[in-house]
């Protein structure tokens, strides 16, 4: 099978992005975003999802992360999409729900078209305060995803069932994301064209 590939490069007055994605990988990742937080959230994406990705970001971070951290979100969501095409043969659905430490966190995704971000509330509401060294708050992890949602085209609901420390929920979300679009984006041969009554996503 061809591997399914996509090089974005995005430009305005307050960012300058490229990002490189095989979603037939290894998990090989080489990030650098200026967000110390996001680099590491985005790397362990890549590894446990089995992307290959890498990341050059240049941002006003002087000002502060968020132009830097929407824009690599909205990169992002643009490369999977190019690299998806038609999305033939995917298997559109994934779902993970995974621990880390104190944290656990769900997650379901439908690459359908429609872009929704939903959050089911149990415990976020606990960790909006800034816990990394960067001061990356879960908003700005919401930013993030909004605008990868926005650009893929795809349906993500979290759902946060333990946990108050930032770290530990954010990347149990990661990487339940990275499992479940893994899951979403894999070629099932037994599906034939579009995976829809429509007839398109």
């Amino acid at each position: 099978m061809k591997k399914r590939k996509a090089r974005i490069h995005r430009r305005t007055n307050e960012t300058d992005i490229t990002v490189l994605l095989t979603i037939d990988g290894r998990g090989f990742s080489k990030i650098d975003t200026g967000i110390g937080f996001l680099d590491h959230m985005l790397t362990l994406f890549a590894k446990h999802g089995i992307f290959d990705l890498e990341i050059m970001a240049k941002g006003d971070l002087k000002v502060d992360l968020h132009h830097t951290n929407e824009d690599v979100g909205i990169c992002l969501g643009q490369a999977f999409k190019k690299a998806l095409g038609q999305k033939k043969g995917i298997r559109r659905f994934g779902y993970a729900s995974i621990p880390m430490d104190d944290a656990w966190v769900e997650v379901a995704v439908d690459i359908g078209g429609r872009p929704v971000l939903s959050e089911y509330k149990d415990a976020s509401s606990k960790i909006n305060k800034p816990q990394t060294p960067d001061a990356y708050t879960f908003y700005d992890v919401k930013e993030f995803l909004r605008a990868f949602v926005n650009n893929l085209g795809f349906n993500l609901a979290f759902s946060i069932k333990l946990g108050d420390d930032l770290h530990h929920v954010v990347e149990a979300m990661f990487k339940a994301l990275a499992l479940a679009l893994d899951q979403a984006t894999q070629i099932d041969q037994r599906i034939k064209g579009i995976p829809s009554t429509k007839g398109r996503l």
